[in-house]
């Protein structure tokens, strides 16, 4: 028997999608949006030394082939990225139409997303008279607050005080595909806030809004307000079967680690854990060590993108891969023969580029585990069917392996 471990780098892009002139921040297309490389370059320039210093230092990411990967996607340089690969490696293109997290898991775990997902417009009202009416039906108010696009930390400042003193919960969104509800812990109540996010994610889910996120907060006008970890997403179910299923139709456990449960809706998975980034590194390993023959391990990693690609942060940026880069060399260490580890990510988030949206970029696919060489470019939805014939269970969707014969 073997075992898998998939792990997602939430947004560590290494640039040249093909469509990325099609996707946009603001009025800036995509093209030529590189996570990586941009943040090489710019630890190389010395224009990156908050918390760190000098040129991007991740020898065990490049070794895995981070560096090749990246070549083969685009001509960008990175410096610092230049070792020869000892790993087996390559570089995927995203089909789905989004560049999201939900459109790229779902296609990682080998299902292309079948539909358009809606976005909410940026000017004027996000939201339409029958979907506030709808959200304040269900929150037993007169009315909602926001109803716009808007940073999750910018508007419990601005409207925190407001939302106390009314009772409106707090609505807005993002370039993604969803709605956020924000609303205080206590004064609002926390279990109210869930209750309310699941029941209009129904709603939401039916105009293809791919997740309702709960955004509950604490602290005062007077202290400032400051979100907290109970965050939920609600999101859309995959409509068909997903790699998850069929390792558990194939007698293996799934063990999810981070946003797997809120991007999956928990669909096919048997343990969670959540946590910040260490902690998730410490559920990751604690896997290795105790993972059970057969199974998957999908873990995300968010922090890269939530606190330093949407920020346009970097510095920060660099300090987490090289953070990363350190804790995922324990990992290697402690695989067992027979395990199969792929490193991967679900879309770019170039936190050098303009605007604060993801972008539109291949990703690394970087694996231990089965020998050494290059997967060339591949698709995401190949990702699923290699773990799946890995852990010899019967693949679907339009992936196929990438492993060795």
């Amino acid at each position: 028997m073997a075992r898998a471990f998939l792990v997602v780098m939430d947004s560590v892009g290494i640039g040249g999608a093909p469509d990325a002139g099609a996707y946009f921040n603001k009025d800036l297309p995509d093209l030529g949006a590189n996570t990586v490389a941009h943040i090489a370059q710019a630890c190389a320039a010395g224009r990156a030394e908050e918390g760190r210093s000098g040129p991007l230092q991740v020898p065990t990411l490049d070794r895995l082939g981070l560096g090749a990967a990246l070549r083969l996607a685009t001509a960008q340089p990175a410096p610092g990225l230049e070792a020869e690969p000892a790993g087996l490696w390559g570089a995927a293109r995203e089909i789905s139409t989004g560049k999201d997290t939900p459109s790229g898991h779902w296609e990682l775990a080998g299902l292309p997303v079948p539909w358009a997902w809606h976005y909410f417009p940026e000017d004027g009202d996000a939201f339409d008279a029958d979907l506030v009416a709808h959200v304040a039906q269900a929150a037993g108010t007169t009315g909602v607050l926001g109803n716009c696009h808007a940073s999750g930390t910018e508007i419990i400042a601005k409207l925190g005080e407001a939302h106390m003193r009314s009772g409106l919960p707090i609505c807005y969104t993002s370039a993604d595909s969803v709605f956020q509800i924000a609303a205080h812990e206590e004064s609002f109540g926390l279990d109210r806030l869930l209750a309310l996010c699941a029941e209009v994610a129904p709603f939401l889910h039916r105009m293809k809004v791919g997740r309702v996120i709960a955004r509950p907060f604490v602290g005062t006008a007077e202290t400032g307000f400051t979100r907290t970890a109970n965050r939920r997403d609600f999101a859309i179910t995959p409509p068909a079967p997903i790699l998850t299923d069929w390792v558990q139709a194939g007698g293996g456990r799934v063990h999810g680690i981070g946003k797997i449960g809120d991007i999956f809706s928990m669909q096919g998975i048997d343990t969670l854990a959540k946590g910040t980034d260490a902690e998730l590194m410490n559920h990751l390993r604690a896997a290795v060590n105790s993972a059970e023959e057969g199974s998957l391990t999908f873990a995300n990693f968010v922090e890269f993108d939530s606190h330093f690609g949407h920020r346009r942060d970097i510095a920060g940026y660099a300090r987490a891969l090289e953070w990363f880069d350190g804790e995922i060399a324990r990992v290697l260490e402690e695989l067992r023969d027979g395990d199969l580890l792929i490193l991967t990510a679900d879309h770019g988030n170039d936190p050098s580029w303009p605007g604060s949206d993801h972008t539109r970029e291949q990703v690394p696919v970087l694996i231990a585990g089965a020998g050494t060489g290059s997967i060339g470019s591949i698709r995401f939805a190949d990702v699923a069917a290699s773990v799946a014939a890995h852990l010899g269970v019967p693949a679907q969707g339009p992936g196929r392996s990438f492993l060795p014969a």
